[in-house]
Parts: C-alpha cells; structure tokens; sequence
C-alpha cells in the first residue's frame, strides 16, 4: 500500500482556505456563497458558482476519518456544506446552467458538469444528514442541470470536457433514474468517445495534453466503477479499452523527476488527476504504478501543490486528494516486479504518428519530443532524475510588435520522424496577445446582460471568445525548420528560420516558454530556474533582418552535474 496520508494530508491543509472563502454567517443574504471576491471584498458584480466546488471536499472531509481531520462528522462543517449546496441551488440559470467567468455565461462542462458531479456526490456522502426539506429543490436543480448537459455543449472540442459532462448526467441519471437522463448519459459518451484517438489520447483542441488527459481518466474512472450496479456501463467494453489506452499514454510522461506533461501538450498543462489511476490500479496495473510515482512527486514538491494555485483552481486538486486517499487500493504487485515506466525501461522507444510524439529511452537519458507543436523537446538525466535540457521552440517579436512562435499545433507541419533523427517544417503563428480594458469590458457586460439571457447567444458568444484567446491559427510571415539528430545520449538542434518581407525585433530559442491561454497553466515549479533559453544579441538580429534567414545550431551534452552542456554556433 503506498504512503497515501500523502493525498489526505495535501488536502486537508487546504479545508482552512475553502472555509475561509465561504460565507459562514447564517444572517447573511449570501449564507452559503464560495466567492469571497463577491460576498465579502465586493470587487465583483457575480458570484463565480465554480467555487461552489470546493463543498465537495468539506462533504468528503465531513465522511470520512482521516489522519488529523478535523471536520469528521463535525456538526458546523456539515451546517456550512449545507448551505453552499442549497447557494448552489439559489443561483442556477434557469435553463439550468451556472456562471463561472462571466454574467450569462451558460457554462457547459465548467461550470455546470463539475458542479453536478459534486454536488451529487456530496449529497450522497452527507446521507440521512441532509435536510429532507431541501431535497424536492436539490432533486429538480439536479434534472434541470444533467437536462443542459445532455442538451448542449461547447464550442471547440476539449475531451475532458466531454467527459466532465458524461459523469454528471450519469450521476443524475442513477440519482433521479429518468430515461431522459440516461438517453443523454449515452448519447453524450458516444460523443466523447469520438474524441479518442487509437494510440490512447483524446482531443484537446488541435492535439494530445497528458494534464487533461489525467483528468479523463479520472472521470471515466469515476463512472467504470459502477459497473457492477448499473448494466449499461458493465456492458460497454470500450470504456475500459480507453482507459487502459489513455494509461499507457499517459505513463510516457510520468518523468523520472517525478514531474509530470507540462509544455509537452497541447495545453501545456502540469496538473496530474490521480483518482483514476487509483480506481484502476487492480484491474490496469500500470496505473497503480504511474499513481505511485506521481505520489511521490507529489511528496517531494514535483507536482504543482494546491496552496500555489488560485482560488479558482486549487478547488478541483482538493476533492481528487481526498478521493485518492478513500479509493487508494492494495496493488496487485509488490515494490520488486512493480510495472516499469516507460523511462525505466532500457533501452525503449515509442513514436505516436497521429499525435507525432517521439520518446526515447538511453543508458542515461529519457527524451520526449512533440513534433505537433513544432518541436518541443525534454530531456532528462535518468541516473540523476533531473530535467537537463528544456526547449519550448522559437519566439520572436517582430517590428510591428506582434509575437510568434513555432510552438504551434498545425496539421500543416511537415514531420519526418526517422530514428536518429527528426524534422518539423512549417509557418510560424502569431500568439494572442488581448485583453480587457475598461471600455471593452463595459460594452461585453453590456451585451451579456442584453443579450445572453439566450442560450444559443451564450454559447456563441463563448465560441467567439475561444477562438479569439485561444484557439485563433493565425500564419505568420516567419518559417522555421527544425531537425534534432540524436547520437546516444547526445542531441544536436539545428533551427532555421526564414523571413517573408518581414523585420525581427527579439528572437529567443528554448527554456519554458508556454504560449498558449490555459488558465489551469503555467504555474511555477523549482526546476525552471535550472535551465535557460538563448537570445539573440543585437548584431545576430541585424544580421538576421539583413539575410533575411539565419540558422542556429546547439550540441546538447548530459554532464556530470547541473543541466546539459550546450554549445552554440550560427550560420
């Protein structure tokens, strides 16, 4: 059995912050209300309903004994869990949808899938303990929310979003037992299941992320437990034929450093769901195993912690902590014949041609590319566990002032993937750089409470705003060529880049460098301040708007300490 105190404790060191943000006072008109912003700070004209979630791991913390918890069967958490559910209830739409980021939102999966899923849950969890007054309120707020699910979606395709809807009509489904809701449990799973590629990924917007595909796991997990008390799932095999996929995969980028995806994916992402992988540890052994090694990161500070993430975000990583600790199973293996990662395996290699990932195994080294995104590339000391060599790709600022980047998914690229070495050509895109200001901002809200009240302008208005921040492929007159040869444990990069009728003010090349707007992104972690990028000095700039080209070539070597040594010549 692994050290699981280590989930409870994480957790339970949090309960104080998500108390903290509820409002406590039963006098109060917002009795119940999770947005501290809102009730108490008032620097905002809604409360966000995704801090609702956070009850769900009081529900759990209420339920369960745990080493030092506090909240086990305390009557005032059990009264303040109580009463963020029935808020919960007092600011749902009524076409059953909730508001996270803006007013009239209708947020689909995120909000109102999470949501459902923990409130259901937390109901189930509180038992006789709730209220038999509220449950006719509860009961209809649940139809009403598991009826938009099933009805609706969101523009763009984000799988763990999909599978995020899934759950919870699934939830509602067992809870109020109508066919309605079970028609739109599988309409809703054929859809997602549309979504999930052959080699074990599922889309997330233009590519594979390993973070959210943590999450997928974790929520499909979630609903093949319950396979044994309801027929439609115990039939449907393809479910656990995802998992065990959607594990392997994910196994690749478990690092030996005990960190976990980042950059690597198609929304950069760091967060590791491990409730899924506990669930499954008996049946997929190799679940418990990559579970085991993300505990330990988890331990020792590799993964991203709760207490370094906002208010809106570390909610979700507290309920998957105390669900790890109630579900962390026996492993069917002991430490000696415990399956190997992928990086522990000498010598290994793996190339995904649909989702164009290359990882490598040596004597020494652990190296995992995207070629997708132009080249992205980790590599690791294995004997030393340590991150040595950390490449996002290219970033320039061009005259005008606008940014690009070769850290771009385009199906456009052309990838060669041959066994020592590898190639991705293409056209730089331009990074999106918009934000609010106070005119802007006034005339959205404006237009939200005129028109957004429609659901249809809702979900439109959404697709827009997406497509604006995030997803928007804009080509830009800058190409790039990259080829990274590998001989052993060494990389030489080899990076070209070619201008059309265009000037350069910045060029930089390597480091972390995300790009992409991901809110459950970038979030510091100790090794970035381990490994460096290179900028191109003045007289390379004027050199290079004056060729109108200029390659730069790096010999990568692992050294005995610190990160790999590079060398750097141009041409």
């Amino acid at each position: 059995m692994p050290p699981r105190e280590i989930y409870a404790a994480k957790a339970l060191a949090q309960v104080p912050r998500l108390l903290s943000l509820e409002d406590r006072n039963p006098f109060s008109p917002t009795y119940g209300c999770c947005d501290r912003e809102f009730w108490l700070c008032r620097s905002t004209d809604f409360p966000n309903a995704i801090l609702q979630f956070g009850l769900h791991a009081l529900a759990l913390a209420w339920r369960h004994p745990m080493p030092g918890n506090i909240y086990y069967q305390n009557e005032k958490t059990l009264r303040w869990t109580i009463a963020g559910m029935e808020y919960w209830m007092k600011i749902q739409k009524r076409d059953g949808s909730f508001d996270e980021f803006y007013p009239n939102e209708r947020g689909w999966a995120g909000p109102t899938g999470f949501l459902l899923y923990a409130m259901i849950d937390s109901y189930r969890l509180l038992g006789d303990a709730f209220p038999e007054k509220l449950k006719a309120r509860f009961f209809e707020a649940c139809e009403k929310a598991g009826r938009y699910l099933a009805r609706w979606d969101e523009p763009g395709v984000l799988a763990n979003h999909h599978a995020m809807a899934v759950l919870p009509v699934f939830e509602a489904a067992r809870l109020l037992g109508t066919s309605e809701l079970w028609d739109g449990y599988e309409a809703k799973l054929e859809e997602f299941y549309s979504y999930c590629d052959p080699e074990g990924w599922c889309l997330e917007y233009d590519g594979a992320d390993p973070g959210y595909l943590s999450a997928t796991v974790s929520f499909l997990a979630k609903i093949w437990k319950h396979r044994g008390e309801a027929p439609r799932v115990a039939r449907d095999e393809r479910m656990i034929d995802v998992l065990r996929r959607a594990v392997e995969f994910c196994a690749w980028f478990a690092y030996p450093n005990g960190h976990y995806a980042g950059t690597i994916g198609s929304r950069q992402t760091l967060h590791f769901y491990p409730h899924g992988f506990e669930l499954l540890a008996r049946e997929i052994p190799l679940a418990g195993a990559v579970a085991d090694h993300m505990l330990e990161g988890l331990r020792t500070g590799a993964l991203v912690p709760p207490e370094i993430q906002g208010d809106r975000y570390y909610q979700y990583r507290v309920p998957e902590f105390l669900l790890s600790y109630v579900d962390c199973q026996e492993r069917p293996y002991t430490p000696a014949d415990r399956p190997k990662l992928p990086w522990e395996t000498v010598p290994r290699e793996e190339y995904y041609p649909r989702g164009r990932f290359f990882m490598r195994r040596t004597e020494r080294t652990y190296l995992v590319v995207n070629l997708a995104k132009g080249g992205v590339a980790k590599q690791f000391d294995v004997q030393r566990r340590k991150l040595i060599f950390n490449d996002c790709g290219i970033v320039a600022r061009l005259d005008d002032g606008r940014l690009v980047t070769s850290q771009w998914i385009d199906p456009a690229y052309q990838v060669k993937a041959e066994r020592n070495r590898l190639e991705i050509v293409g056209i730089s895109h331009r990074i999106p750089t918009k934000y609010f200001n106070p005119y802007t901002f006034i005339l959205f809200r404006v237009f939200m409470l005129a028109f957004g009240w429609n659901t249809r302008v809702a979900y439109q208005t959404k697709g827009l705003i997406r497509r604006l921040l995030m997803t928007r492929a804009q080509a830009m007159p800058l190409r790039f060529r990259r080829v990274i040869q590998i001989s052993g444990d060494e990389l030489e990069l080899t990076d070209t880049v070619a201008l059309e009728n265009c000037r350069v003010r910045r060029l930089w090349i390597g480091d972390e460098m995300p790009v992409r707007y991901v809110p459950q992104s970038r979030y510091f972690q100790p090794q970035e301040l381990e490994i460096d990028g290179w900028e191109a000095p003045p007289e390379v700039i004027a050199r290079l708007n004056r060729r109108g080209g200029l390659t730069i070539r790096r010999t990568i070597r692992p050294v005995p300490d610190g990160p790999a040594a590079v060398a750097l010549s141009l041409e």
